[in-house]
């Protein structure tokens, strides 16, 4: 689904303040299922809304010094840089209006960023700090293009060689692929009902964890699934997740992260939660959502349980395992923070 027709569908809060449910600012607040449950805190960021105002709280990532980056779409300062307690360090950026995906690569030692930008259908490669290094255009290689606006880039992915993966989630759903300098080598996937096409590509990863040939894991959205591919681009599988608007697979240690933006049987009404995976592409835990149940190998239905979030957009977990969860649409709330119990 294109963003658009999501966001008539959805209540667009005016201050983040007071879209939070008193609740949430009252009690010690405990979230998931199994081994993964989490201590939620809604006043992590200690930025000052005033002089650094977010919209969309879009990506985040943590830097090789340990910083948490937030990517939104906040042209005052789309990158907002941040310590693990919360305190703003830094920002940069008023140059994407569209900012949506953000990955981090580390390069031959220095840590470069891939920003997703929706509204200037570009890819652009940067420094920690903000210099542009590569310009990623539609992709009119591929024969599927005809204009820049037809290619709505939402996230990338960097092979160990050095190759770039980008999905086109919010046009026609093609994963594009290129080597390490921009060259264009295939594109896969793209919109359909069939096993191997996608419905609103909107994230991929990587999938190198131990024991396991390297795979992609991409987003399709409107089928409530992952799907595999080989990094050629052959499919494998799918991952049904039943009731649940995926965002970006994050894979970290054994497990897998999503914040899920919806649920399926709220016809629009209900937010997401976060979901986690092990590396049997299992549900084990789910943070604001119902708890998980399989029957005779079957995952039943997924939605939200406990209203904590609204339209959780990504997921960040840091080196002491700590989650941060950024949200879209939802008032233009900063991010939350979850710290691990047990």
């Amino acid at each position: 689904m294109h963003r658009r027709h999501f966001i008539k569908n959805t209540t667009v809060g005016v201050t983040g303040i007071l879209l939070q449910p008193s609740f949430l600012l009252q009690q010690d607040i405990i979230l998931g299922h199994n081994k993964k449950r989490y201590r939620l805190d809604t006043k992590w960021s200690q930025a000052d809304v005033a002089r650094y105002p977010v919209k969309d709280c879009h990506e985040m990532v943590q830097d090789s010094k340990g910083r948490i980056l937030l990517l939104t779409n906040e042209t005052k300062n789309n990158v907002l840089i941040y310590d693990k307690g919360g305190r703003l360090l830094s920002t940069w950026g008023t140059d994407y209006p569209g900012a949506h995906g953000l990955t981090l690569l580390d390069e031959n030692g220095s840590d470069v960023l891939f920003i997703c930008d929706n509204n200037r259908h570009q890819v652009i490669k940067t420094t920690i700090d903000g210099r542009v290094l590569l310009t990623l255009d539609y992709p009119k290689e591929t024969g599927q293009y005809t204009k820049p606006d037809e290619y709505i880039p939402t996230e990338t992915a960097i092979a160990p060689n050095g190759d770039i993966y980008v999905v086109d989630g919010y046009g026609k759903d093609f994963v594009i692929q290129y080597d390490a300098a921009g060259r264009y080598i295939r594109h896969f996937g793209g919109r359909g009902e069939g096993e191997k096409f996608l419905l609103n590509a909107h994230g991929i990863c990587v999938d190198t964890r131990k024991g396991k040939k390297p795979s992609l894991i991409v987003t399709s959205r409107q089928q409530n699934a992952f799907k595999r591919y080989t990094m050629e681009g052959e499919y494998i599988e799918t991952i049904g997740l039943p009731g649940a608007w995926v965002c970006r697979p994050v894979i970290r240690g054994d497990y897998l992260y999503a914040a899920v933006l919806q649920s399926n049987s709220a016809q629009w009404k209900q937010s997401g939660f976060v979901t986690i995976l092990d590396r049997d592409f299992k549900v084990v835990s789910n943070l604001g959502g119902t708890e998980p149940v399989y029957t005779d190998g079957k995952l039943a239905e997924m939605m939200q349980a406990e209203k904590v979030f609204s339209y959780p957009h990504d997921v960040c977990i840091d080196d002491e395992e700590n989650l941060y969860i950024a949200q879209w649409n939802s008032g233009k709330v900063y991010p939350y923070k979850l710290k691990p119990v047990g």
